[in-house]
């Protein structure tokens, strides 16, 4: 009992004295008390219970101990995790949105026989451009075109090589036309005939399927003319017979196909050396912007899949761009020709500038150089992206104004877009003879135009209609009346057509593009992977729908991953 006592009274001082530190405490009260194991028993009893009372006492003080940047860090951490959750969530619901929209079109207005006719022909730049912007609701309109859809050319060079497939940029006119106030009747159709004098619009169908009725002529009280142009032979035969254009869709399937059997034929047994070479050597006639960008592209489906696929004979496809002018690009700043001409030499991409192409046959081309010195080159495959030259039906509808329609390449239009000699007829795009240069921005924008200017056209109309019931009603106060007359003049006021250039960009290659934008009075020229990222992000946002833009960007995402289809078909 002696010997309990002393040792719960040691153990009670020093354990006040030292609370965390039990065990030291009880190990040094053990000594004196080894030789009873009754006290043993107690004092292994208290040091548990001594083992427990550190942990509750150290628990307020260690997580007073923790650094404030952490608890910081994860409140920063967390915020951004929840911002993210509600963008995604955000872009997802706008997304879902957008989709349902255009998915599910609503209801139109019929067709008014006692509203006035307007024509469009034509489904490109111009057309489209007008078709999205314009207010149909006044006017019964009808669209004529040999395509029912809109074809995004910018990225037209990229179909060739399969880097983009051909359904992501083209955009059908009926998901504009259905999206629109009133009914819009689209005729896929060859416009064959326009009377300026008698209003009317002679078109033929062309589904091969031909009915009863396989050409009409309709009125109209307003036409759109937009009709394009077509690509400039500079009446060689040859060209037509064997070269590949590079200006609608069915031409880059052409390139495409025309390219596979050039490699395949390459790479079949038996095949000489000179014939191997001739296969694969791809010529470009061409230095402008679709010249350009169709070379970079065939150098990328070079270097990045036909090595893979095709590596016995990928070290024998040449690339040469032939154009007649001092450089490639005249559009652009001489850095950014520099530039490019420097890259292409990097990719061993051959440049023949000052060189004119003479003659075109079969497996061959004539050219002829600065110094008047012809010679014949070898091609496997020939795209021809040169300039452009009016079609039949412009030449034709020129010829009946020959007083006033007095340019050879192109309709002659004033300030307002609105054709000399024939009212009602206005005419955008590459059709037309103007200042400007024949460019998908340019006809653009003159599409936008002409959309605001067809809207004032419609409220005037309708005030007209308003005023002259208020007249003839003789209960309408001289306020009602003067307000409708405000309202008049105000839409009676049709500014010239002013364009507004925003920039020009071409892809060169290698991920590589060129930008020239305006600033302020000048203009900043880049070039490199950064303008390449510029250059994806504005089409990206020029294209006409969330599904082309959706589709494009998710084939960019399967070549980057899977490459490009190298299949013929």
């Amino acid at each position: 009992m002696a010997f309990r006592q002393i040792a719960r009274t040691q153990i009670a001082a020093r354990s006040a004295r030292s609370a965390l530190a039990p065990r030291a405490a009880v190990a040094r009260l053990a000594a004196p008390v080894a030789g009873s194991p009754s006290a043993l028993r107690s004092i292994r009893a208290y040091a548990t219970d001594g083992q427990q009372q550190p942990q509750y006492s150290q628990q307020p003080q260690q997580q007073h101990e923790q650094p404030k940047h952490k608890g910081r860090f994860r409140r920063i951490l967390g915020n951004v995790v929840k911002l993210t959750a509600v963008v995604f969530i955000g872009a997802t619901a706008f997304f879902l949105y957008e989709i349902n929209a255009d998915n599910h079109p609503g209801d139109q207005k019929p067709q008014d026989p006692s509203k006035p006719t307007l024509v469009i022909l034509g489904s490109g730049w111009g057309a489209t451009s007008f078709l999205k912007q314009l207010d149909t609701d006044e006017f019964n309109v009808v669209v004529i075109s040999p395509r029912n859809y809109f074809l995004f050319t910018p990225l037209l060079p990229s179909v060739t090589v399969g880097t983009l497939e051909p359904r992501s940029i083209i955009q059908p006119t009926r998901f504009i036309t259905r999206h629109k106030k009133r009914a819009v009747q689209v005729y896929e159709a060859n416009a064959e005939d326009v009377d300026p004098f008698a209003k009317t619009v002679t078109f033929q169908d062309l589904s091969g399927l031909n009915g009863p009725t396989d050409k009409v002529t309709i009125n109209y009280d307003y036409l759109v003319y937009a009709v394009g142009c077509e690509n400039q032979t500079f009446g060689m035969k040859g060209v037509t017979d064997y070269a590949c254009f590079l200006k609608e869709l069915p031409d880059a399937e052409k390139i495409r196909e025309k390219l596979m059997e050039c490699i395949e034929t390459a790479h079949f047994p038996g095949q000489s050396e000179a014939e191997v070479d001739r296969l694969m050597h791809m010529i470009v006639v061409g230095g402008g912007p679709t010249g350009v960008e169709y070379a970079g592209e065939l150098h990328d489906f070079l270097i990045e899949d036909l090595k893979k696929w095709y590596p016995e004979v990928a070290d024998k496809l040449r690339i040469t761009l032939i154009e007649a002018l001092p450089n490639v690009l005249p559009a652009f700043s001489k850095q950014l020709i520099q530039y490019t001409e420097s890259t292409f030499k990097e990719n061993k991409i051959d440049v023949l500038t000052r060189t004119m192409v003479k003659d075109v046959k079969e497996d061959s081309v004539i050219v002829q150089d600065a110094n008047k010195e012809t010679r014949e080159i070898p091609y496997g495959l020939l795209v021809w992206a040169t300039g452009n030259t009016s079609r039949p039906i412009t030449r034709n509808l020129m010829a009946k104004l020959p007083a006033v329609q007095t340019q050879r390449r192109g309709i002659v239009v004033d300030d307002y877009l609105e054709m000399l000699g024939a009212p009602g007829v206005y005419a955008i795009g590459d059709c037309t003879a103007t200042s400007y240069a024949p460019t998908a921005q340019v006809a653009s924008q003159e599409g936008k135009y002409l959309a605001t200017t067809f809207g004032k056209i419609g409220q005037k109309a309708k005030y007209e209609r308003q005023l002259k019931k208020l007249r003839e009603s003789g209960t309408a106060s001289a306020e009602e009346i003067e307000n409708v007359v405000k309202k008049l003049n105000r839409v009676s006021k049709i500014t010239p057509f002013h364009y507004s250039h925003q920039g020009s960009l071409a892809y060169i290659g290698s991920e590589k593009a060129i930008a020239d934008l305006p600033l302020f009075n000048g203009n900043l020229a880049s070039g490199g992977g950064a303008a390449m990222l510029f250059w994806r992000s504005a089409y990206i946002s020029t294209l006409y729908s969330l599904r082309n833009r959706s589709l494009v960007m998710a084939d960019w995402l399967k070549v980057k991953l899977f490459g490009r289809d190298v299949s013929r078909n």
